[in-house]
């Protein structure tokens, strides 16, 4: 079965698989939390083997909230990206190093673990579970970031999709990102070995 995708803005430039038809059987998510989530969303936007993004948040307590209630600080939940990726273009392995690529993960808001901003990865099995956490030890080994890696891993809970005018909102702007930038280059092992073993 070919699940097609629509796309609402146009493509950014390099990711030849946004809003392409894709093999069900091909198709897994992903859940990343890494600061403010337009620039996040744009960084995954522009990977090939990516179908599709969405913005909103999860990790907390609230029910259904609202970027006001988000921001309120009392709902524990972060803002995050759910990727739609062809499993057969790239791994999770490979995802991940786009994660630790475009955002500073030492970074420590006041709010702590409950900050809205903070560097997660939502978890949705036992495979995505191993795989992060063999990426966090690899990248904490190398010492490629200088500062302690506050990075939680933990299952992913609830979705909620944030307001449509939060949806690909660099794009709707005609692509000036300001808010993103990553503070190292990652290429991990983990990575590495992932994409010789993507699905066929």
């Amino acid at each position: 079965m070919i699940l097609p995708w629509r796309l609402t803005t146009a493509p950014p430039p390099g990711n030849r698989s946004l809003g392409q038809p894709i093999e069900a059987s091909h198709v897994r998510h992903a859940t990343f939390s890494a600061g403010c989530f337009w620039g996040v969303e744009a960084a995954f936007r522009k990977v090939d083997g990516v179908v599709a993004t969405e913005v909103g948040y999860t990790g907390g307590h609230a029910l259904n909230p609202t970027y006001s209630d988000v921001c309120s600080h009392t709902t524990g939940h972060a803002e995050a990206v759910r990727v739609t990726y062809d499993a057969s273009r790239i791994s999770y392995g490979e995802l991940l190093d786009v994660f630790w690529n475009c955002h500073d993960p030492t970074w420590r808001d006041p709010e702590g673990d409950q900050s809205q901003y903070r560097s997660e990865i939502f978890t949705l099995d036992a495979d995505q579970d191993r795989i992060a956490r063999q990426s966090l030890a690899e990248v904490r080994a190398a010492g490629i970031f200088k500062g302690s890696i506050e990075t939680l891993i933990a299952p992913a809970g609830p979705f909620y999709r944030a307001e449509e005018s939060h949806q690909q909102f660099y794009e709707k702007q005609g692509g000036h990102e300001v808010c993103h930038l990553g503070v190292a280059e990652v290429h991990t092992r983990v990575a590495a070995y992932s994409a010789r073993y993507r699905m066929k």
